[in-house]
């Protein structure tokens, strides 16, 4: 009876499958082999796809923006001296790309927006599965929302150093200022991606070659420009340094929060993965040539900044023009070739917070499709014309304004919007491969690409920098005995979020949240059937199993009872 009972749910559930995936490829939303793969993992295709291969690198790759985050984050590099710079990019870049290695992994076999807590509960243990999935949606969520506020707070401070330099360092702006310009920079990516759904994939090729194009500008202008001051290789390669009260050796990993921080954007392939045509190898491939790509070209600019930089490196980290990048431009180039690479470093900047804004929602609204937001069913809409989440869009702008209020209040507390990035992500990130270690290994099918017999070794790998990264993330940059003003507030914040996250989940949540809810189209269940459901422990939210119900909700979500491991063979 237990094996008709199996067999009986595998039935419907295929049959769902199919209706679903002939839903999506009928609406011209996408293939059948896509919408049948994504039908497989319990949803129907609600979004078009048309992001291909490149376009989903290209997401990433904009989002990391490798010259201005690298400028943005030298504030964490520099105090290492020009070997620490370079250094430790080359090496923090390696133990990335790892990561990416590992994430790919599961992006290859279960590409879904929503991928990190569903891979979550699907490998994690029948009683942790809830609690996980809900922590890692929470994290990964606010993480991608502090991105977006750190890459919009260091356009801000980019775009007023240009006026800086243009008032040759005679102003100096408040915290209002800096505000006022990040609120405009959030409402302005919020009305692009509302509006350039349709032209979105490939305006990703546009940002590229914008990133491209200001890479190509600064290793060009600098040697030139510096070409009777540039530092030998003696300095660049050999010369350590630390202005902080850190031990040298600890002042050095702290460095490494530079490519942290600029190479983390490589999720956004998993948030688009149901916008990506031919989504298993698409996702796991721009994962792995976004990491790879930051980690040698952003190896040659580092080595042309230790080149072109002053060897006061003091001077720089407090530069009038408020940005290391600033003054060594200048250094370079003066006045007006600096106002140009800065205000083309803006200028790319900003692309970079329009594709994370593009990325943050669609994680936004796969977790609000869940049930697991506040006022999800507002939020999980997509609009009939515009094919996009475009109240999920409007909510994380809504976010960042608010957490963009840190903007007001001190620069270190500005800090922790960087650090919540760095943290939260680590842990959206490095749950779903520790759980896929630990409880998942018989239910891992390995998609078209998959790292073999390596790829238990590169999880741990990556699970064990993810921790480290978290650790560096909250330690302040200055030394161990932070005044008020140089503390770093990443600990408060990210544990206000975890925290948070947990309390709402046993508090509430647990009485309602069972995991990812499917969506496939609605599928008669026979009487049989539905007995086979009960005598396996099987309960689908919304519907009743007594004999007459009819059928499975649109919406309904699966939940077992039994010893079961988050399989959606549970979903209906």
């Amino acid at each position: 009876m237990a094996a008709a009972a199996a067999a009986a749910v595998m039935d419907t559930k295929y049959d769902a499958e199919r209706q679903a995936s002939l839903v999506g490829v009928a609406e011209g939303l996408a293939s059948e082999a896509d919408a049948a793969q994504l039908a497989k993992l319990g949803y129907k295709q609600e979004l078009r796809r048309n992001f291909s291969l490149f376009e989903i690198f290209g997401i990433a790759f904009s989002i990391m923006g490798l010259l201005p985050s690298i400028a943005s984050t030298l504030a964490y590099s520099l105090p290492a001296g020009p070997s620490g710079l370079v250094w430790g990019w080359f090496v923090a870049s390696a133990f990335i790309f790892v990561v990416g290695l590992a994430m790919a992994d599961l992006g290859s076999a279960m590409p879904t927006s929503g991928g990190l807590y569903w891979w979550t509960h699907y490998f994690a243990s029948h009683k942790t599965r809830n609690a996980l999935s809900f922590l890692v949606g929470y994290s990964n969520t606010l993480g991608l929302v502090g991105g977006l506020c750190s890459i919009d707070y260091g356009f801000a401070l980019m775009f007023i150093s240009v006026i800086v330099i243009s008032r040759d360092g005679e102003w100096e702006p408040g915290n209002g200022i800096v505000y006022v310009v990040f609120v405009c920079c959030v409402l302005c990516h919020g009305v692009l991606a509302s509006t350039l759904s349709k032209v979105m994939g490939k305006l990703q090729t546009v940002f590229v070659v914008a990133n491209l194009v200001l890479i190509a500008a600064t290793i060009i202008a600098l040697p030139i420009g510096r070409a009777s001051q540039r530092n030998d290789a003696r300095f660049v390669f050999a010369t350590g340094g630390n202005l902080t009260t850190w031990p040298v050796g600890f002042a050095w990993f702290l460095s490494w929060l530079s490519p942290i921080w600029t190479i983390g954007g490589f999720d956004s392939c998993v948030h688009m993965s149901e916008e990506a045509t031919n989504a298993t190898k698409a996702v796991p491939y721009g994962i792995l040539m976004s990491i790879g790509s930051c980690w040698v070209f952003g190896f040659v600019i580092c080595i042309v900044i230790a080149s072109c930089m002053s060897p006061d490196v003091d001077s720089l980290l407090t530069s009038a023009y408020g940005q290391p990048m600033a003054q060594i431009y200048f250094d370079a180039v003066g006045k007006k070739g600096a106002l140009g690479l800065m205000s083309l470093l803006f200028i790319v900047q900003f692309f970079m917070g329009l594709s994370m804004l593009v990325a943050v929602s669609r994680q936004s609204w796969a977790f609000s499709r869940d049930g697991a937001l506040p006022f999800s069913t507002f939020f999980n809409h997509v609009h009939a014309k515009l094919l996009i989440p475009v109240r999920a869009v409007w909510g994380c702008v809504f976010i960042a304004l608010v957490l963009g209020l840190l903007c007001l209040i001190a620069p270190a507390a500005a800090a922790a919007l960087f650090s919540l990035a760095v943290a939260a992500n680590n842990v959206a990130w490095g749950t779903p491969i520790f759980c896929r270690l630990v409880w998942g290994s018989s239910k891992f099918v390995p998609g078209p690409v998959y790292t073999g017999r390596f790829s238990k070794i590169i999880g741990w790998s990556a699970i064990v920098f993810l921790i480290f990264g978290i650790l560096i993330a909250m330690m302040p940059s200055g030394g161990p005995d932070p005044t008020p003003q140089t503390m770093n507030y990443t600990v408060v914040v990210n544990c206000a979020v975890w925290g948070g996250s947990l309390l709402y989940y046993f508090i509430s949540a647990r009485k309602w949240f069972t995991g990812p809810k499917t969506t496939v189209t609605d599928v008669p269940l026979t009487e049989p059937q539905r007995i086979g459901m009960r005598e396996q422990g099987l309960e689908i939210q919304g519907v009743s199993n007594r004999p007459g119900a009819s059928s499975v909700s649109s919406a309904a979500g699966v939940s077992g009872s039994g010893s079961g491991s988050g399989s959606k063979v549970e979903k209906v």
